[in-house]
């Protein structure tokens, strides 16, 4: 056997790694993304794919996209798209659940986290964890914030610890960072647990996490690189109070004596 064919044989013998974003009207900036995502699977030793979710685009990302995809096609890239727009959480479980890898990962389209971030998260996955969550409050990450952007920061990271704090007194969630836009699950958490998550908007980490909770499956929280850079929070004080009313529908949504007929099986597979 050549080298190459045994480069090969070694590669397809590796279970696939898929990568979801969620794409809801990111404008020109998605064509850097679709670059930088296709030159990442092209590298990696082992086999991944990219799925694109656009939740009911208008900006003429599918064209872009499409485009794109026309001059430099690549079978391990692909674009989902729904209108209207549903929300993070709907386009979120629609790309995990038509992912087809043995791993499935997602992160924010703005590429907030590396990809040595994401390559982490797919490690922790391999090495046996059922879930595993980017946590901006691990020990061992790192923030990077220049200093134009300071007064962001902060402001961003007293939301992320008053909203933890919310979320831990409503839920069953012990994880201090519930929303770091990184998160991911091997196959069989996928999907014996999303059929059965309800949250459309930004409630649905926590949901998730909530329905981890009730069903025991363990979630691993892994270190990452923060970069606050020139990016503009989506969340305001609006945005904040309809994330609290999603935690009371999560509580309401998963009781404490809520009986899941699928626990035992994914208890089994994490």
């Amino acid at each position: 056997m050549t080298t190459l064919s045994l480069t090969r044989a070694r590669t397809a013998a590796r279970p696939l790694v898929s990568l979801v974003l969620p794409a809801y009207n990111p404008g020109p900036s998605i064509e850097g993304t679709w670059r930088a995502v296709r030159d990442f699977v092209r590298v990696r030793p082992d086999p991944w794919e990219a799925v694109f979710v656009l939740d009911g685009c208008t900006d003429g990302t599918a064209d872009r996209l499409a485009g794109l995809a026309s001059e430099f096609p690549d079978p391990r890239l692909r674009v989902l798209s729904h209108a209207p727009n549903r929300g993070k959480g709907f386009a979120v479980r629609r790309g995990l659940l038509a992912a087809r890898g043995a791993y499935r990962i997602f992160t924010d389209v703005d590429l907030a986290y590396s990809f040595d971030d994401i390559a982490r998260v797919a490690d922790e996955l391999r090495h046996g964890a059922a879930v595993a969550i980017a946590s901006r409050d691990h020990p061992e990450s790192v923030v990077q914030v220049p200093a134009s952007r300071l007064g962001y920061a902060f402001r961003r990271w007293l939301q992320s610890r008053l909203f933890g704090a919310a979320a831990r007194r409503l839920l069953p969630v012990t994880q201090r960072d519930t929303q770091a836009g990184l998160k991911g699950m091997a196959a069989a958490v996928a999907d014996g647990l999303l059929p059965a998550l309800r949250c459309d908007g930004f409630g649905f980490d926590c949901e998730l996490l909530t329905a981890c909770a009730r069903l025991g499956v363990p979630v691993a929280e892994v270190p990452v690189c923060v970069r606050y850079e020139g990016r503009g929070s989506t969340t305001g004080p609006g945005s904040g109070l309809r994330m609290v009313c999603e935690l009371w529908r999560i509580r309401r949504t998963w009781p404490r004596a809520a009986a899941v007929p699928t626990a035992e099986p994914l208890a089994e597979a994490a």
